[in-house]
């Protein structure tokens, strides 16, 4: 597959310029196979462009502005959703193309894959040589991490309960001297 980036090489325009710049210098850079097609010069790029970019990404005049890029035939989007899609590392997601190994995008979506299956690769996997113990602290940890994350409720034992609340009652009284000072003040 072949990336297709629609481009004016006679743009009049700076913005429209740096913008095909951006995308293309990127491309360059990560070694991805490109194509530059340019409308300026030739009616057929820039007929196909119009034609395929789809109705709903058209600007409200219905001529849509380079560069427009595409996988093959497929529509990957403008230059404000490559930005987009660069800012978030996911910019292989966003051409249609698998990203290289070790990138932090292949790293990200690894994590997604484990997040939306619940497979976790082997060296993930917590120790089965662990204790009761450890176990319990470990499931309390989690607890507290889906707690703060606002996914469960924190469970709380009825010991842990009685223990906050030895601990409140133990508060150390008023002496007549500290019930003194603050009458003064």
């Amino acid at each position: 597959m072949v990336i297709k980036v629609f481009l004016a090489t006679s743009s009049g325009s700076t913005a429209i310029k740096k913008k095909q710049q951006d995308v293309v210098g990127f491309l360059e850079a990560n070694g991805i196979d490109h194509e530059q097609l340019d409308i300026a010069c030739n009616e057929d790029n820039r007929m196909w462009m119009r034609e395929n970019v789809p109705g709903e990404k058209k600007p409200t005049n219905g001529i849509p502005l380079p560069p427009q890029i595409f996988n093959d035939q497929s529509y990957c989007g403008d230059y404000e959703t490559f930005f987009d899609a660069k800012e978030q590392n996911q910019v292989f997601a966003f051409l249609g193309l698998a990203p290289p190994p070790g990138s932090k995008e292949a790293q990200l979506a690894e994590k997604a894959h484990i997040l939306q299956n619940g497979n976790v690769p082997l060296e993930e996997h917590k120790s089965t040589d662990l204790n009761h113990e450890e176990e319990e602290i470990a499931d309390k940890e989690e607890d507290e991490l889906l707690a703060i994350e606002g996914e469960t409720d924190l469970h709380v034992s009825e010991d842990e309960e009685e223990e906050e609340l030895n601990i409140e009652d133990e508060e150390e009284p008023i002496t007549e001297d500290e019930d003194e000072t603050e009458e003064d003040s």
